[in-house]
């Protein structure tokens, strides 16, 4: 099936030559072109135009592109550069955690953040993307120094994204090169002896500015307050946009991250006693019982090409490719405890650290698309059409080189020397996922678009392959319906239905199955909502869920990853984020989530809550411009709720809060402009598990101060 990338490009021209026009429909087109709003250079936000808010005018993910939030019928949350910035944020979860239902999951984020939304993992080969396109690889680091916005699209979104969970789809959007030039000059420390420097410029060039470069550099040193802990971190990215006529553009993206750091030690969950399991005292946030030398080893490189042509002032094609490769040696080391503290967390804490080798770990993906998008009129009714191609292929061989247990204790954990394997063989885990699908869409607007009918279907071939399995499926589709009712302008409500195909999902690195993926799945997600712009500048949405996925668990008698039945999520989600008054933004964000298992292959599971699902999550974050020129406060509060250990409810862990605040001064160094940023995370240095999930726990984070000074040339 190599000639999907030939494929993309025949749709394209294709595209082109069935919109060429007899005389007599060309002067029809004329006419109706007068009611409907024309496709120009700004739709695709060549101009890197900026917006200082809360508050996103647009969104640029998937079939939502350019549209407002306020259409889109789904939840979405977005978070801006001035939220980015205000918060001090540099990885992903200092981004998410402003959006309810977002938790971490099995490790602690001391390396890379693994989170779930809505208590479904967040696939890290497919659910993450690079402008609204390109499935980038989550298992280093996703670096926020170029990133204009993150983008949340929850739920199920397979129509235009294929095979992924329904847990939803984080969209980054780069940074491009603005209309005025910026260069930047930040300097970073924070209360460990963590310290890095990075660099922002943005130029444009050529005759009427039609060419822009956006250029983004960074490095550090890495301290984050955990015990035998140290790495380094380097970043670059550079944007490129091309303006190459009135009606083509060209666009590109490349980034690579080198990042070398110790993996804290995630601690393995007791033996059930009586069916009951009995977690450890929380330990201090502090805590890594595992080695210094227990190094992650990651590179990670991403590249991003499109180009748009506006056919006529309706209609539009583009096409674009991607690659995204991580490579990582990875040391990794849980923590498990020995006989009797094995089934009864005794006062001695003995235990051992399982040191695993897993060199050269290597993971790619590529991906092309194809698509045609206009606009036309049929009577009084409006129609936003989407024909697309799309194929993405994944490969994966994830080698490990055995395993040494170096005894430790849980609570007076000893410095550990440094230990290597024990074997020389290498056991090879290699994968292949080939999802190529075709899509189409229709977005009917009637009554100046106060209603909206959005229809759409997805047909998909789709094969995985590993040394142990082979699924095939082919001309599977998946529906979306959706209907938007707009009372003013600036309200909407929606409902909406629409299927998803995922992955089966790959086995854990502690299952005895590990690296295999199980069967394909399909979900179901029924939303219904409501979303206004309040007060002119803060965004209210309300949404009511329900997600019925298959589920999987790890049977305990095996420690195999294996299928469990289905899984129902039925959650009500609020969000706010953009402008309360001239002086006060915030964002904010609270969710109720009724999750279940409602059908069960293990009866053990049946009506029980899947595991690290909190029912309560919220989050608020504000600033304030006080009256004090140039001076800026802030403050959050992020909110996490009780959540069981594993699928048959042995155990729970319970919920906890952490605090953040920061103020920031504007004022001048010399000649040029200087921002003064001091910020705190978990304030209170609260110590609770943070993460659990495939048998194992994790803690939060220290208490970490953070000074940012940013210069403007």
């Amino acid at each position: 099936m190599n000639t999907h990338p030939r494929l993309l490009l025949a749709l394209a021209a294709a595209g082109a030559s069935l919109l060429a026009q007899t005389p007599a429909a060309t002067s029809t087109a004329a006419a109706d072109a007068k009611n409907l709003p024309a496709v120009t250079l700004e739709s695709f936000n060549v101009s890197g135009k900026k917006v200082q808010s809360y508050q996103a005018e647009s969104v640029q993910l998937g079939a939502y592109r350019d549209v407002d939030p306020v259409d889109v019928p789904l939840t979405i949350n977005v978070l801006t550069r001035e939220v980015l910035d205000a918060q001090a944020a540099r990885g992903l979860h200092d981004a998410l955690k402003n959006t309810a239902g977002v938790t971490r999951a099995q490790i602690t984020g001391s390396v890379y953040d693994n989170l779930a939304i809505r208590g479904i993992l967040i696939e890290n080969r497919g659910n993450y993307r690079l402008n609204g396109s390109l499935p980038i690889i989550n298992l280093a680091d996703i670096s926020m120094e170029n990133k204009e916005r993150v983008e949340v699209l929850k739920g199920t979104s397979s129509l235009y994204y294929g095979f992924i969970p329904p847990s939803g789809v984080i969209n980054l959007v780069t940074k491009r090169a603005t209309a005025t030039p910026v260069t930047t000059f930040t300097l970073t420390a924070n209360s460990a002896g963590g310290y890095g420097g990075a660099l922002d410029v943005s130029r444009r060039f050529a005759p009427g500015n039609a060419v822009g470069l956006r250029l983004n550099l960074a490095a550090s040193s890495e301290e984050t307050g955990l015990d035998n802990y140290e790495g380094d971190r380097q970043f670059a990215a550079l944007a490129g946009d091309w303006r190459i006529t009135e009606r083509l553009i060209v666009r590109a993206d490349f980034e690579r991250l080198d990042k070398n750091v110790t993996e804290q030690s995630a601690i393995a969950l007791p033996t059930a006693v009586a069916g009951v399991v009995t977690p450890p005292p929380v330990p201090s946030t502090k805590h890594n019982v595992g080695g210094e030398w227990a190094r992650y080893d990651a590179t990670m490189t991403n590249w991003w090409a499109r180009a748009d042509f506006i056919i006529n002032p309706q209609w539009t094609v583009f096409v674009e490719a991607g690659n995204a490769h991580t490579n990582r040696d990875r040391i990794y080391s849980p923590f498990t405890f020995a006989a009797p503290q094995a089934t009864s967390i005794g006062s001695t804490g003995n235990g051992n650290v399982s040191v695993q080798f897993f060199p050269g770990q290597d993971y790619r993906n590529k991906n092309y698309r194809a698509e045609t998008f206009g606009r036309f009129l049929t009577g009084g009714l409006r129609h936003d059409v989407s024909l697309g191609v799309t194929s993405n292929t994944r490969r994966a061989n994830a080698p490990s080189r055995g395993t040494v247990a170096v005894p430790q204790n849980y609570y007076r954990p000893a410095v550990l020397a440094p230990v290597s394997p024990t074997t020389n063989v290498i056991t090879q885990v290699p994968s292949r996922i080939r999802d190529h699908g075709y899509y189409v869409s229709d977005r009917i607007s009637a009554f100046e678009e106060r209603l909206q009918a959005i229809a759409g279907v997805r047909s998909t071939d789709y094969t995985s392959t590993t040394a142990t399995t082979n699924y095939d499926i082919s001309g599977r589709t998946n529906p979306f319906y959706s209907l938007v009712f707009k009372p003013t302008r600036n309200t909407s409500v929606y409902g909406s239905y629409l299927k998803g195909l995922e992955a089966g999902g790959n086995a854990p690195a502690n299952t005895a199955n590990a690296g295999s993926i199980l069967p394909p799945l399909t979900s179901t997600q029924k939303e219904v909502g409501a979303k206004a712009k309040l007060f002119g500048g803060l965004l209210a949405q309300l949404g009511l869920y329900e997600i019925e996925r298959p589920s999987t668990f790890i049977d305990p008698a095996t420690n195999r990853f294996v299928p469990n039945g289905l899984a129902r999520f039925r959650g009500l989600e609020l969000f706010l984020s953009g402008e309360l008054t001239k002086e006060l933004s915030l964002v904010g964000s609270l969710q109720n989530l009724d999750a279940r298992q409602v059908k069960a292959l293990n009866a053990t599971t049946l009506n029980k809550n899947p595991e690290n699902t909190a029912r309560y999550t919220g989050s608020l974050f504000a600033e304030w411009r006080t009256p004090v020129a140039n001076l800026a406060a802030s403050a959050g509060a992020y909110y996490t709720g009780r959540r069981a250990l594993n699928n048959t409810n042995q155990g729970f862990i319970g919920g906890y809060t952490t605090y953040s605040a920061g103020v920031s001064y504007r004022t001048k160094f010399g000649d040029y402009p200087l921002t003064i940023r001091v910020n705190g995370d978990n304030l209170a240095n609260k110590n609770a598990w943070a993460a659990a999930g495939s048998n194992l726990l994790g803690v939060t984070a220290p208490r970490l101060l953070k000074l940012t000074l940013t210069a403007a040339y």
